[in-house]
């Protein structure tokens, strides 16, 4: 079949004197050979298609290097020849002579995956003379082939996008680290390696000399979450020598690949302002406080973590070493009620190692922050006037003054608490006798009757780490007050001091008439002394 090449290739070396006398038999002797159904020699090569593959990206054309396995038989089915018996396939360029006329011929347009059955006349294969021993003159060939692999040395790497995500916050570029899964198959679809069996991505830097050239082309341009098909000719693959028993040589290769990340060494933490209330006089920096949300994910939108699923905020100092690097950075600046993305890169989070079963070693965090308030320990009450009564204000609340006064109290994020509105009265409490968190007692003096105010209240002059019933730990208040009336001391009748251990239902057995007022009749004296 072969005319050169190495032995295991050939069926036999033929003397030149043997070989140019064959090729002058196949000059002028097209009467050799075997009879066409209709009862003349042929003329040509006779192909059947017996298998076609659904998808044909590129047919065989002369000068293209092809891998292909065969059977030769004679027209009586006896074997003569098999490059499956040398368990080996033949590896040759086609159409430049290195094959008898009739294969080269046959193997024309023939598609990776393709199987064609080949009547090869003699005056296209060995002619009048035959091969001493193995194929006898005017022998017609028939031949089974399979194509497993075609390329070019014009070839270049050819890269299909199978997916592209909407978002491409980055492409991979030299000297950048990847993390990828893939698939790799050879041309006709034998599976020589994946990531997937392995339990974790192949990771490496692209453009550095750590892959075959292929690869670090076939990666360039991709964008985390992104699918690519990627086909690598031999020569930037493995070339003439393969790789191990499973890729043989001049092997074109086929990858399917998902790139999971990408960062560069020299990357900073990279933020994205989602969502800027309107307003922010404020902005974090480092030693405040802070409460937020956040969900937690890789480069490719796998999800790690989520304040959310805990339903609490997490609760930090910023800048000070308790969180992970890149979260520390991309915290500050924010404001309150701030959505932002933070992306960091594994140098500023958890490095090479990782963390846990969820984050992966080298591994790019992406975190979407809701920031729900910060404060600083040293901060004090903010308070702002919303309103002063027209008329002149001579006397504000102080110490000891008994007030009422209405409010509403949230979290700074919008949060409604509290309303003395619910109740339709207002508050009352004795300024300066801690009877109300210490923040508001100090918001509400100075207050002319009739004025409204907008305190901030830390959460160190309000219910402090633990919280309260409603109100999380270490949130900060935010209060509307109007100050309804103000008297200096307690109006009389106010205050009185029972002496037994009241009852369950205190007002209600007060309330002897069952009118919804307790006058200081209805007390009894035996049980009661005040003003």
């Amino acid at each position: 079949m072969f005319r050169e090449g190495p032995p295991s290739h050939t069926l036999l070396r033929l003397p030149l004197l043997q070989l140019l006398l064959l090729l002058l038999v196949q000059a002028v002797g097209r009467g050799l050979g075997r009879a066409n159904p209709a009862g003349g020699p042929l003329e040509d090569v006779v192909i059947e298609r017996y298998h076609i593959p659904r998808a044909c990206p590129r047919e065989v054309q002369r000068g293209d290097y092809v891998r292909y396995h065969y059977n030769g038989t004679f027209e009586d089915g006896k074997k003569f020849d098999s490059s499956y018996d040398r368990t080996t396939l033949v590896a040759i360029v086609v159409g430049v002579g290195r094959l008898i006329t009739g294969m080269d011929r046959g193997l024309m347009g023939m598609c990776v995956s393709e199987r064609r059955r080949l009547i090869v006349p003699p005056h296209l294969g060995y002619g009048s003379i035959g091969v001493a021993g193995l194929i006898p003159p005017d022998a017609t060939l028939y031949f089974d082939v399979v194509l497993l692999d075609v390329w070019n040395k014009a070839d270049t790497v050819q890269v299909s996008t199978l997916l592209r995500p909407p978002h491409c916050p980055r492409m991979v570029q030299d000297s950048d680290f990847v993390r990828y899964h893939y698939n790799g198959t050879l041309l006709d679809g034998t599976a020589f390696d994946t990531s997937y069996s392995s339990g974790g991505t192949y990771d490496t830097y692209v453009g550095s000399g750590w892959l075959i050239k292929g690869m670090d082309q076939g990666l360039l341009g991709m964008c985390p979450g992104e699918r690519r098909k990627i086909i690598i000719p031999p020569f930037l693959a493995y070339g003439e020598k393969g790789y191990g028993t499973v890729i043989p040589a001049h092997a074109s290769l086929v990858f399917h690949v998902l790139l999971i990340d990408v960062h560069n060494p020299k990357d900073t933490v990279q933020l994205e302002t989602l969502e800027l209330p309107p307003g922010c006089v404020r902005r974090a920096v480092a030693g405040d406080f802070m409460r937020y949300h956040y969900n937690g994910s890789l480069m490719d939108g796998t999800l790690f973590d989520s304040s959310y699923s805990r339903n609490h905020t997490y609760n930090t100092y910023v800048g000070q070493g308790y969180i992970i690097p890149g979260m520390d950075q991309g915290l500050q600046g924010a404001c309150v009620g701030e959505r932002r993305r933070i992306t960091i890169p594994p140098h500023l989070a958890y490095g090479e190692n990782g963390t846990g079963d969820k984050i992966p070693g080298s591994a790019v965090l992406v975190f979407d922050v809701h920031v729900i308030d910060f404060h600083n320990p040293a901060d004090p009450v903010e308070v702002t006037t919303l309103s002063r009564p027209p008329e002149p204000c001579n006397e504000t609340a102080k110490p000891g003054d008994f007030v009422r006064y209405h409010y509403n109290c949230s979290l700074l994020d919008g949060t409604r608490l509290f309303s003395s509105h619910d109740y339709e009265v207002p508050q009352e409490a004795t300024l300066g006798a801690n009877k109300v968190i210490e923040g508001l007692d100090e918001g509400l003096q100075g207050m002319c009757v009739g004025e409204r105010r907008q305190l901030v209240v830390p959460p160190h002059l309000a219910h402090g780490e633990s919280g309260a019933r409603g109100v999380p730990g270490s949130a900060v208040l935010l209060f509307e007050v109007e100050l309804v009336s103000r008297e200096e001391g307690l109006p009389a009748g106010y205050l009185f001091v029972w002496h037994e251990d009241p009852p369950a239902n205190l007002f209600e057995d007060l309330d002897l008439n069952k009118d919804g007022e307790v006058p200081p009749e209805e007390v009894p004296e035996r049980k009661r002394s005040g003003s």
